[in-house]
């Protein structure tokens, strides 16, 4: 079931959730430091109850996650949810609406991508031959698998900046089976040829082929010190709500985001 907890005084929704069998008062007997469980303390303060009414019920659990998001992104700033809820990748961020968003106003996505240099590849050899990769482990090559044709990513090299700016041409394989003008990468004389280390096993390498639009070699890496640009561990990541980060690219790098998103 799928739950919702009002003030008394106006009938204002201040929590939603999801719960099972008779569990939808326990929040009535919740002692966390919330801004909930405060909410719900006020109103018991002047007698009153919260009233909690169940709004859907025989729910899959993906369902009920759904709905949750779905009211929680609608009704946000007014809620005491600690949680963005599930799914909150497939809904626009708050206060964007004035925004163009990528992925949102258009079909693709404008990405940040870690080159994540080491034993397995190098940007030489992404850069020359057309590709970012990542390995195997779900962790790794996951985000990276999610990237669609005509998907736009930015390469950061780590300890250096900002490299490239490309296009996504085709989604992400194994890489015993990418080919680069039609040729396997072992046709190549690759600066780290690891990369085909279990390529033949659920560990192997996935690159995605990219068609770089622009690229600088390591030396000439673009970085702002003592900035407020976009950064992070992780292999990828949505450059939506980083308008100085974008600002700074398209500068940088000369390039205009919205009209390559628009480019077929």
């Amino acid at each position: 079931m799928f739950m919702s907890i009002l003030t008394p005084r106006n009938f204002e929704d201040f929590y939603y959730g999801k719960g099972k069998g008779s569990r939808k008062d326990v929040h009535l007997y919740d002692d966390r430091d919330t801004e909930k469980v405060n909410r719900i303390k006020a109103i018991q303060k002047e007698g009153l109850s919260p009233i909690i009414k169940v709004i859907a019920r025989n729910l899959t659990e993906d369902k009920a996650f759904l709905i949750e998001k779905t009211l929680i992104w609608k009704l946000g700033k007014t809620l005491t949810n600690v949680s963005s809820g599930h799914y909150a990748e497939k809904f626009r961020p708050h206060d964007t609406m004035h925004m163009d968003l990528s992925g949102f106003d258009f079909k693709n996505g404008i990405y940040y991508l870690n080159v994540g240099e080491g034993i397995h590849r190098c940007w030489e050899d992404c850069k020359e031959f057309g590709f970012l990769s990542a390995r195997g482990h779900k962790k790794y090559s996951t985000p990276i698998r999610t990237l669609e044709k005509g998907d736009l990513v930015v390469a950061y090299l780590k300890s250096h900046g900002y490299v490239g700016i490309g296009k996504v041409m085709e989604k992400a394989v194994q890489v015993n089976s990418f080919k680069f003008k039609g040729k396997s990468l072992r046709s190549y004389g690759l600066k780290v040829p690891n990369i085909f280390e279990n390529a033949d096993n659920e560990n192997s390498e996935y690159p995605v082929k990219i068609h770089w639009i622009t690229t600088v070699d390591r030396d000439e890496a673009k970085w702002k010190p003592k900035s407020k640009l976009f950064t992070s561990q992780l292999v990828k990541a949505s450059l939506n709500n980083q308008p100085q980060t974008i600002d700074f690219l398209e500068k940088e790098f000369n390039v205009d985001f919205k009209e390559l998103l628009l480019e077929e």
